[in-house]
């Protein structure tokens, strides 16, 4: 009987991290039918970037994860030079598990048009976001509205802008 318990007890504990890891995966498209699948420790093996901002409710908070681009280029997007002419009119789709999406142009994320760096978050004053907010999040310091803040993202689509 204690041997059939400590199964079941196993059997349980395999099927909750698979799914928590299944949670933390990012799927990214860079184009039509290619996609990149990076989990959490693709994104923590990423130069990690600190904010200090205040969330919607204007609660100071301390966001830490990675910079957009740099997720970006770990699924094979380029920038710098390459950002120019028709790709200029491409944009990031950002998709939430809840259905929630918004759309960021590309040139954004690349420093050789902006100092601005779009975070893709997955700490809030040193801990794992929550449920409600996490695994991932898209934080934009300096933005007025934060309608754009995307919670639970689940999904980054390049969509060529021709």
């Amino acid at each position: 009987m204690g041997k059939l318990y400590l199964f079941l007890v196993w059997l349980l504990a395999q099927f909750f991290c698979g799914s928590a890891l299944q949670c933390q995966q990012l799927t990214v498209q860079t184009e039509p039918g290619k996609q990149v699948v990076l989990g959490r420790a693709d994104l923590e093996a990423l130069p990690r970037v600190k904010v200090n901002v205040a969330d919607h409710a204007s609660v100071p908070a301390i966001f830490e994860g990675v910079t957009l681009k740099s997720v970006l280029e770990k699924a094979g997007v380029s920038f710098g030079e390459s950002m120019k002419g028709k790709r200029l009119a491409d944009c990031l789709l950002v998709e939430a598990a809840d259905g929630y999406r918004v759309v960021i142009a590309l040139p954004e994320t690349d420093p050789a048009f902006t100092d601005k760096q779009i975070l893709l978050a997955f700490l809030r004053d040193g801990k794992p976001l929550g449920e409600k907010e996490g695994p991932y999040r898209i934080v934009i310091p300096d933005e007025k509205r934060m309608a754009r803040w995307v919670r639970q993202v689940t999904a980054l689509k390049i969509v060529n802008g021709q």
